[in-house]
């Protein structure tokens, strides 16, 4: 990575990535929720929505709809948010790209700010953090619990000093992704600590928190067994973070003998 291409000023083009699993009730609705907001800001975009898995009739229902500035794009089968993530960033075209988790949980106006945030000061990275002195946050104590001993155990295998990792809302320079993604390994847990820590490792160190609005709506999921499965497979897929990134160096420079280039991403992958 060269230090100009670091310090590269960014535009405000924002391409914002909607990774979208089984939502042919709600997905109209939520995008032209938030489309509503983006239109108030003023500035040129485009959303991207990428359908995880051709599971239900999510895309010809968004495709009938035809609402402007909206890409729908997808494949047959159901990979995961960190595939979907890249599935998005080879169809978009802003210096910006944002991921924001479908569904409303996540009130979508905390994308100005985190856009704002990211052109004031050149940054990285920009991420949503539940933990910022301004958030706005309702979601059980359990869960609060779950997130504090996660952090603990980012802080001390990783060194990463942000307050929250998990947040559904991230914004990135494009060159920033375009240099990390192609690295990466995780397709569903951990994706987060993944593309972050590696970034990190990478020298993209201008990483920014920002305040958020956040209602969680699966209550009842926090004892459910396929929720603490999930919690599971989260430790397990970031401990293999830690392996890869400070035992075998996969994800350096010296390591792009293991890539190959995938003609459905349009850019290369890891391969295990």
């Amino acid at each position: 990575m060269s230090m100009d291409r670091k310090n590269k000023k960014i535009n405000s083009f924002l391409s914002l990535i909607i990774p979208s699993y089984k939502q042919e009730k709600t997905i109209i609705r939520d995008i032209e929720s938030i489309k509503k907001v983006i239109d108030s800001f003023n500035n040129p975009y485009e959303i991207i929505v990428v359908i995880d898995g051709h599971l239900d009739n999510t895309e010809t229902i968004l495709k009938q709809k035809k609402i402007p500035h909206v890409k729908v794009v997808g494949y047959k089968h159901n990979y995961g948010k960190g595939y979907a993530v890249r599935y998005g960033m080879a169809n978009s075209k802003g210096s910006m790209i944002a991921f924001l988790d479908a569904g409303m949980d996540l009130n979508p106006k905390g994308l100005k700010l985190l856009s704002d945030i990211m052109i004031k000061n050149n940054a990285d990275i920009v991420i949503g953090s539940k933990l910022h002195p301004l958030s706005k946050v309702k979601y059980p104590w359990q869960r609060k619990v779950l997130s504090w001993g996660y952090r603990s155990l980012v802080k001390l295998l990783f060194g990463l000093s942000l307050s929250d990792t998990q947040v559904g809302l991230k914004l990135f320079k494009r060159d920033v992704l375009e240099d990390v993604l192609p690295r990466l390994l995780v397709k569903r847990y951990a994706f987060d600590i993944e593309i972050l820590s590696v970034a990190y490792h990478l020298g993209y160190k201008k990483i920014y928190e920002a305040p958020i609005e956040l209602t969680f709506g699966q209550w009842s999921s926090i004892t459910s067994k396929n929720f603490l499965d999930t919690i599971g497979k989260m430790l397990w897929d970031t401990m293999a973070v830690f392996y890869r990134l400070r035992i075998l160096r996969y994800y350096d420079d010296s390591a792009q003998r293991k890539w190959r280039y995938d003609p459905e991403l349009n850019f290369r992958v890891n391969v295990v």
